[in-house]
């Protein structure tokens, strides 16, 4: 089995997040499944008690103030991957993942405005006629990536 190192890296954030409970369940399953870092764009992220490995603790934590701010810090090679229920958007089950991607989800009642997407490298969705939080979301589209891109985590990344 190839390691991390070999087949790359990803991160995952949101975008003017809505529900800070939300957000901590995607950190723990970020952690959980191999995150290089997490981050928040246009909204500072609150300690939750729903991220019980206190992912910020684990691994890097970023805030950038908008998306502009994202795009300049992006690490080299780097693709944004936008999540969202779009006409453009790829089906989450026939999407290639980038060997370098950066997740970016949007709240569940706004999601991505139309001049974030327009700048994301690719557009994913998730099957269903509506959005789900972006705990499950994120969990999801991270648990396909792997999925289709085996990694062997350190001991350190299990849960339990």
């Amino acid at each position: 089995m190839k390691t991390k190192t070999q087949q790359g890296f990803f991160s995952i954030g949101v975008y003017r997040h809505k529900t800070d409970h939300n957000i901590g369940t995607l950190w723990r399953s970020a952690y959980i499944l191999g995150a290089s870092y997490i981050f928040t764009v246009c909204k500072k992220y609150k300690k939750q008690s729903s991220d019980v490995v206190k992912t910020w603790t684990r691994i890097p934590q970023f805030y950038y103030e908008d998306f502009d701010e994202l795009m300049k810090n992006i690490p080299r090679d780097c693709r944004v991957v936008g999540v969202e229920m779009d006409d453009r958007a790829v089906e989450l089950k026939d999407f290639e993942h980038p060997k370098r991607a950066i997740y970016l989800l949007g709240a569940e009642d706004n999601g991505l405005p139309p001049e974030v997407r327009d700048r994301c490298h690719f557009l994913v969705k998730l099957q269903g006629n509506s959005s789900m939080n972006v705990g499950v979301t994120g969990s999801i589209v991270m648990y396909d990536r792997i999925s289709k891109i085996p990694t062997e985590l350190p001991p350190d990344h299990r849960f339990g």
